[in-house]
């Protein structure tokens, strides 16, 4: 199954986000970007790919650990910018982004020592994505408006195991699906 560790944004959050991008929606050329839909707004902490069966729970049981370990923290969505020349535009955060860079570390060698192919380390970037293009496009008048974007402050006190559902069916526009595999709350243990 195709898997990553997340931090989810809770609903009133989302909420705020939602009439963000419903503003940026009404930009020029924006028609021409594939827009994120709210079940896939998340901070992804570590992508691992399609994953055996096998190697799930002993996954589960590091990723369990690694939120054992963590503290819950502040954070809020905030700013924006792009990857890619416009390939991905995002939603940056604001908070105790040191925090969420070691639950994403965590989660990372989580992968790593339940035998998960991970590939490169990159250093963590907080990003939640908003929109996506096939190719190059100017998104400087998105990134402006979303830097003027701060969202409300909420706790983050979970990790999540998400699985991604591709889309199979060909038609335009149609969007991954994402369920919950498993959930662990940030107890601060270490």
């Amino acid at each position: 199954m195709r898997l990553f560790a997340a931090v989810l944004p809770p609903d009133d959050v989302a909420d705020e986000l939602a009439a963000e991008v419903a503003q940026l929606k009404t930009l020029p050329g924006a028609d021409g970007l594939r827009w994120t839909g709210r079940p896939g707004w998340h901070f992804t902490l570590a992508f691992y790919g399609e994953v055996d069966d096998d190697l799930v729970p002993d996954l589960s049981a590091r990723l369990e650990r690694a939120a054992h370990r963590t503290d819950s923290f502040p954070l809020a969505l905030r700013g924006g910018g792009q990857f890619g020349h416009g390939r991905a535009l995002w939603t940056g955060a604001e908070g105790d982004l040191a925090t969420l860079r070691l639950l994403a570390d965590r989660s990372e060698a989580a992968g790593r020592k339940a035998g998960v192919e991970m590939g490169e380390h990159r250093r963590y970037k907080a990003h939640l994505t908003v929109a996506r293009s096939r190719s190059a496009v100017d998104v400087r008048p998105y990134v402006q408006t979303l830097g003027e974007f701060t969202g409300r402050t909420w706790t983050v006190g979970e990790l999540t195991l998400v699985r991604s559902n591709l889309p199979k069916s060909g038609v335009a526009g149609e969007q991954p699906r994402y369920e919950a595999v498993a959930r662990w709350p940030l107890e601060g243990a270490g």
